[in-house]
């Protein structure tokens, strides 16, 4: 009996060993940062800085943004470079800037009409944000040239941990579950959570984060897979294509997953 125990918890461990995916890492840069808010497949880097600058950094240029009114960037998204969003919590506005990183558009919540006390931004299409209404609890597909709301889903009971979308999907991680809406608004997943807190979103791939840990869901899975990775302090975590992304708040490493 006790042999047959053995034998199989050597094939249950080697099964989980299989279901991990794997990382190499391909470099890595000291950095000191706020917060990191995205880099993309030129390696263009988005971030902020202590006095609440919001940098666009290329291999040659820096650029930046600062909105000394609004104060504190909540999050950004540049997954459109030429619709960056800017959102300020405290304030409940949005700004939109271009590629130059000059104000293009803004969106104060608190004057708009039926008022709406928003938690959560993201990228939509079109001239649209995905926001999170925290007092319907609904997510809305607003579109903020013409101050409409396109779509909206049935109210979300659990709290809302995080928020990330492209122009297809929207994905929001809640205590509970972690649910997949379409662009049309329509729930096309829903996961249980299993102590993730937080994630990161590419067109491909969605990483979820669990205490140190790192999880990773394919656009072609269902399955939720650890990623194999070095025992790192996770400050902020990224994901673009197939390269991730981990920052401890000193170094910016870049690590190449092999999805085979």
């Amino acid at each position: 009996m006790q042999k047959l125990f053995y034998l199989l918890f050597l094939i249950n461990f080697s099964v989980v060993a299989q279901e991990q995916i794997t990382t190499t890492l391909k470099d890595s840069t000291a950095f000191n940062a706020k917060a990191i808010f995205g880099v993309d497949t030129f390696g263009t880097m988005y971030y902020t800085t202590d006095d609440n600058t919001f940098h666009k950094k290329t291999k040659d240029t820096t650029i930046t943004y600062t909105n000394f009114q609004l104060s504190e960037i909540t999050s950004a998204n540049a997954f459109n470079p030429l619709k960056i969003n800017l959102f300020y919590r405290d304030f409940n506005t949005v700004v939109i800037l271009d590629n130059r990183l000059a104000e293009v558009y803004k969106i104060d919540f608190n004057t708009v009409q039926p008022y709406k006390n928003v938690s959560f931004v993201s990228t939509g299409f079109d001239n649209t944000l995905w926001i999170f209404n925290q007092d319907l609890q609904q997510l809305e597909l607003y579109d903020y040239k013409t101050n409409k709301v396109r779509l909206k889903t049935v109210p979300i009971q659990s709290e809302i941990l995080d928020l990330k979308s492209d122009y297809n999907n929207c994905y929001i991680l809640t205590e509970n579950y972690l649910y997949v809406y379409s662009y049309f608004g329509s729930l096309i997943g829903k996961y249980k959570n299993e102590g993730f807190e937080s994630l990161a979103f590419s067109e491909a791939h969605l990483v979820l984060k669990k205490e140190n840990g790192l999880s990773i869901l394919s656009k072609k899975s269902t399955e939720i897979k650890p990623i194999k990775h070095p025992n790192l302090l996770i400050s902020q975590f990224l994901v673009t294509n197939e390269t991730l992304y981990i920052y401890d708040d000193e170094m910016l490493r870049q690590y190449q997953l092999k999805l085979d």
